[in-house]
């Protein structure tokens, strides 16, 4: 069943390219014609492209990053549960493709969330459908690390602003600037430890 779990990732998760362009066509979709969450949702996606256009131009993994991801020997398939109008995964989901992209061993598939409650429901975070997260597996369909949502420094800054009562809006301008500054180090740090312990046999 693992091994088939993987085969339907594959067959149904979007490649780069084809989730590039769910979120450009989602991108390009009028919020006026749109009412509450959704016209939200379309003007994130709007943003949300050109940060990713942005990070793929600027990102590259520290060396140690690289160095860890180099070591991979055998076939992995990343699976990133993901929506285009997801803040913290524009952040983040363009790094973890150029990784997968550097070695031949890694496949990236993304999963729309919202399309695939039924996955997204094994991998909550503290309770939620927290998004972007990356499970990847092997070719038997073991689970080998995951990741996800967002860098733990990121949170700290999101939970601070939550008790200090701050509104979405500005909850978001504080998370978004601390993206803009950090420029992907915290999620570097993060995947250095993450690959670490997988590849030191710890996870």
């Amino acid at each position: 069943m693992k091994a088939d779990f993987v085969e339907q990732v594959l067959a149904s998760g979007l490649t780069s390219d084809a989730y590039q362009k769910v979120m450009e066509q989602q991108a390009a979709v009028d919020p006026s014609t749109l009412e509450g969450m959704e016209a939200e949702r379309a003007e994130f996606a709007k943003l949300n492209l050109h940060r990713v256009g942005r990070i793929q131009r600027t990102w590259r993994p520290s060396a140690e990053l690289a160095s860890l991801v180099s070591r991979i020997d055998r076939p992995q398939v990343w699976m990133v549960l993901t929506e285009p109008w997801c803040g913290d995964s524009a952040q983040c989901l363009p790094c973890l493709e150029i990784l997968a992209e550097s070695h031949p061993e890694i496949t990236i598939r993304y999963l729309l969330r919202d399309d695939n409650l039924e996955i997204m429901d094994r991998y909550l975070t503290n309770g939620k459908r927290g998004i972007p997260l990356l499970a990847a597996f092997d070719a038997e369909g073991v689970e080998l690390f995951r990741w996800g949502s967002r860098p733990a420094e990121a949170q700290a800054i999101f939970d601070t602003a939550t008790a200090e009562g701050l509104e979405k809006p500005a909850k978001l301008e504080k998370l978004h600037l601390f993206y803009g500054r950090n420029r992907g180090r915290a999620l570097d740090a993060e995947l250095v430890a993450m690959f670490s312990r997988y590849l030191d046999g710890e996870s």
